[in-house]
């Protein structure tokens, strides 16, 4: 047999939505829960690469843009077997290049820090996974002078507004996106004005709850600073009862000590990095009136 017939044929190409099986079976292959759907779901709405040796696909990264100036990346995967080729780092490489200077954000486990630090990220904030099968219905404590009720398509653009607001990301396309496809999602009111809101849709091996954005205290009459992201949180924790959720939630947001016991146990913990910006610019809360309890993936944000 000639060299030539057994030369490894490793070249990078954009990732199309024929490759969401081999995607998955890279997720499976390094123990992500993400369905095909979950994968379906993160590609129409971003764009990425995927790194192909032989006609297999080995590697994949995403990302997504947020208005004029923002972007997050994730669902960067290489197959365990061709670790250390520097596919990872090509992949990178070709999604930062499509980003250009937009204020870029990802989620790092500790093994892929080094190397996005190389790339130009510095850690802004951190994030920590919460999820468990819930074994009995929490107490919906609503603040008071507060309901909750379900969201309507007329509040649509105040939702745009909050969650924007809340994550420091223009979700005028990204939420519309994950209302098609979530299970539902419910408000919270005073006075008819909304004041948080929370999302909940099939994910993984079972739910994500996500996002979920309040307002502080403010005028709630309550002493619980974070009362109505409890109570959302815990609207969503009734309504699966013997179900598998994940919850991700931003570093500081201030219910971490209060989930595990409504059943979601930290299981894991990320650093949010920012490249194309100062970190300490990006590492307090994007708005003082409103806060991101949970996020919508640790791709998205």
């Amino acid at each position: 047999m000639s060299e030539s017939a057994v030369k490894p044929d490793l070249h990078y190409r954009r990732f199309s939505a024929d490759d969401i099986d081999a995607a998955h079976g890279l997720s499976v292959a390094v123990r992500w829960p993400h369905r095909p759907e979950d994968w379906r779901f993160a590609v129409e709405a971003g764009e990425g690469f995927v790194a192909v040796d032989n006609g297999v696909v080995i590697g994949t990264a995403l990302c997504w843009k947020f208005g004029a100036d923002r972007a997050t990346l994730g669902m960067v995967i290489v197959s365990p077997d061709q670790q250390g080729r520097g596919i990872g780092r090509k992949l990178m490489e070709l999604v930062l290049e499509a980003l250009g200077e937009r204020v870029t954000f990802l989620h790092a486990t500790p093994a892929g820090q080094p190397l996005y630090e190389k790339l130009g990220f510095a850690a802004c904030g951190g994030l920590t996974q919460h999820q468990g099968t819930v074994e009995q219905a929490p107490a919906v404590v609503l603040p008071q002078g507060e309901t909750l009720r379900a969201v309507t398509p007329a509040d649509l653009p105040t939702l745009i507004d909050l969650a924007s607001r809340g994550c420091g990301l223009d979700r005028s396309a990204t939420l519309p996106a994950l209302l098609a496809v979530a299970q539902g999602g419910v408000v919270l009111e005073r006075d008819g004005i909304i004041t948080g809101f929370a999302l909940a849709r099939r994910f993984g091996r079972g739910y994500a709850i996500g996002p979920v954005v309040a307002a502080t205290a403010g005028d709630s009459g309550d002493q619980d600073d974070h009362a109505r992201a409890k109570a959302l949180v815990s609207h969503w924790l009734a309504q699966h009862v013997g179900d598998f959720v994940r919850l991700d939630v931003p570093g500081g947001a201030g219910i971490e000590a209060w989930l595990p016991g409504v059943g979601l146990v930290p299981v894991d913990s990320v650093v949010k990095m920012v490249r194309n910006a100062s970190a300490a610019q990006h590492s307090g809360e994007p708005d003082a009136a409103w806060r991101a309890y949970g996020i919508i993936n640790q791709a998205m944000g």
